[in-house]
């Protein structure tokens, strides 16, 4: 057969005139859309997985369209042939992905080590020993407590203004220690 006059036979073995692209492909869903469809449901055992096979499988026919039209090959043996591995490469596709675990809202988030926490805590409780008596108590009312300016200074029995410039002058002088201890250097 000539190339213009060339048809293609469908499974019913009557002749298919010869079209290109969107054509071809409805022509293609028409021949062959159902036992597409059946054989890629028995393949994924999901329905909606099926059909998301033969949309593909059909993308893939109209990128081919020109190996389909000329008639040389079946045309449902390719169909059923590139549906069987879209399930092929999908199934090992899931395998080579570990397994997606739903997010639990009752498991807490990672948290940080608690060695991290302790030796945090040993540097703090070092710095703290190099400050005055003064601006340790307001440290730890203010910080540790969660005192607010006035409730130190009540409980310190002093202004407000000096739980204010304690505070200042004590942090300034724990990130003098801390440095030293880390070894930071300004």
């Amino acid at each position: 057969m000539g190339g213009a006059a060339r048809a293609e036979r469908g499974s019913s073995g009557r002749q298919l005139p010869p079209a290109q692209g969107e054509e071809l492909i409805r022509q293609i869903y028409v021949e062959h859309g159902r036992a597409l469809l059946a054989y890629a449901t028995r393949l994924t055992g999901d329905a909606a997985a099926a059909e998301d096979v033969v949309q593909e499988t059909l993308v893939r026919a109209w990128k081919h369209s020109e190996a389909l039209s000329d008639g040389s090959r079946s045309v449902r043996g390719w169909l059923l042939t590139v549906a069987r591995n879209i399930v092929t490469d999908r199934a090992r596709a899931r395998r080579a992905r570990p397994t997606e675990v739903a997010e639990n809202p009752a498991t807490p988030p990672m948290e940080r080590d608690h060695s991290d926490g302790v030796v945090d805590t040993m540097v703090v409780l070092d710095g703290l020993e190099t400050l005055s008596a003064e601006h340790r108590r307001v440290l730890i009312e203010v910080y540790y407590r969660g005192r607010t300016t006035a409730e130190a200074a009540e409980v310190l029995g002093v202004p407000a203004g000096t739980v204010k410039s304690r505070t200042y002058y004590a942090l300034r002088a724990l990130r003098s220690a801390l440095g030293d201890v880390v070894g930071v250097t300004r």
